[in-house]
């Protein structure tokens, strides 16, 4: 009796040895099996692998194979990389609690490793404006197909529609060249509407905003990150643009945004004024173009940063 229970256990575990081995060759996981959730017991990833980038955030989608450009924020002296650039505004701020040394656009590294980043204060509609540009000199590397992802906490913000807006496939946005001035724009206002935005030239061909509610919020204090994601698909004739919101600062993203733009999506500035810039673009320009420069913005808002990142990805299509 002793014997034949003996035999059984040696024939259960030799069993169970072989349909580890089977799994985890195959990549696999069977019922059971410690790869159930893609993480063996060396906690390796098998069979589902979880990208994330060198911040440790997760990647909606993988960077392009064979060359995709990566940029990081210096997480040491963000103002030492050379192909990072600040600007926002001309004017000298009054409020003494900001410390303000100078006309420029500010940042300050915080206890907590992060860097605040403000404007200066100015009248007007664009208060506190912030442009934190990262730039491609090498066209064969322009940013087109892009992950753009950044991790915020509001210090504060000026009016209710005060914004963070990420933006890309364009150059200068300056009125001494507007046809430069062309992006595709995806942004969180603080009242937690999420928009995409297109300029098909800088100042008069902005189109009506597209944009969802998705209930959450930028609360002063709170960390939240957000994702801008652009690629061309349907052969490079349309763009789809999604965002991405991490509300719980846990590296838990959800699409809160997902929009097309095959054609329809019109510049809501008169024609007289839309032409004039001549740059030989439709009212409907699909902003299918790469471009040399992608953008940091935010307007009427004071606040920290960290995990700045622009990827070009491989997205499905």
């Amino acid at each position: 009796m002793l014997l034949i229970v003996t035999t059984l256990i040696m024939v259960i575990l030799l069993l169970n040895f072989y349909v580890n081995v089977i799994s985890t060759a195959s990549g696999v996981p069977l019922p059971g099996n410690p790869l159930k959730n893609g993480i063996g017991n060396n906690g390796i990833s098998h069979a589902i692998k979880s990208l994330v980038d060198r911040f440790g955030i997760k990647e909606i989608y993988p960077t392009k194979p064979n060359g995709g450009r990566e940029w990081f924020i210096n997480t040491s002296s963000p103002l030492n990389d050379k192909i990072f650039s600040l600007s926002g505004g001309s004017e000298k701020t009054n409020s003494s609690s900001l410390n303000a040394a100078s006309s420029n656009a500010q940042i300050i590294k915080q206890p907590d490793g992060s860097y605040q980043v403000y404007g200066v204060r100015k009248a007007g509609k664009y208060d506190f404006s912030v442009r934190m540009n990262v730039n491609a000199s090498d066209s064969a590397h322009w940013w087109k197909n892009v992950e753009m992802t950044g991790h915020a906490k509001i210090v504060s913000a000026n009016l209710s529609d005060a914004a963070l807006d990420w933006y890309a496939r364009g150059a200068n946005h300056t009125s001494n060249s507007p046809c430069e001035g062309v992006a595709l724009r995806g942004g969180i206002r603080v009242n937690g509407t999420v928009f995409w935005q297109k300029e098909i030239w800088h100042t008069g061909g902005y189109t009506d905003p597209r944009s969802n509610f998705t209930g959450t919020n930028l609360t002063l204090g709170k960390w939240i990150g957000f994702k801008a994601i652009m690629y061309n698909i349907n052969n490079e004739s349309a763009v789809r643009m999604e965002s991405y919101l991490d509300d719980k600062d846990n590296n838990h993203w959800r699409k809160v945004m997902d929009t097309v733009d095959n054609g329809g999506w019109y510049a809501s500035t008169p024609n007289d004024v839309f032409y004039s810039a001549n740059c030989g673009r439709s009212k409907d320009y699909i902003v299918t173009n790469a471009g040399p420069i992608a953008t940091f913005r935010s307007d009427n808002i004071i606040w920290d940063f960290k995990d700045l990142s622009i990827r070009e990805i491989q997205a499905r299509r």
